[in-house]
């Protein structure tokens, strides 16, 4: 998925209006930070550590591999799950929304 990631935050970090940020649960920060090298990722991630249990997995239910959520302005969850192009999609959906809300 990080290739499609990394062209998703190229192509819309500059609109301002969108963010990407992952959770990580890897082992270590050190192994991390080895993930965050090779894959050229430039965007947010926080380290939640080693699995389902960490605080952020726990509050927001995470229970596998990748999980995605799509939240709106407001920060409410409006889609779970999409990838690859039904990520773009959605995406672009809501920064439609929001530029139409702001007019």
């Amino acid at each position: 998925m990080y290739p499609h990631e990394r062209s998703l935050v190229k192509e819309l970090a500059k609109t301002k209006r969108f963010v990407l940020l992952g959770i990580n649960s890897d082992s270590s920060p050190a192994k991390l930070r080895e993930v965050l090298k090779r894959e050229e990722i430039t965007w947010p991630i926080l380290f939640d550590g080693g699995g389902t249990g960490g605080p952020i997995a726990t509050r927001w239910g995470v229970r596998a591999w990748p999980t995605i959520y799509v939240l709106d302005a407001t920060g409410v969850i409006r889609f779970e799950g999409p990838r690859d192009e039904a990520l773009t999609r959605a995406v672009k959906q809501l920064l439609e929304e929001a530029k139409a809300a702001r007019r």
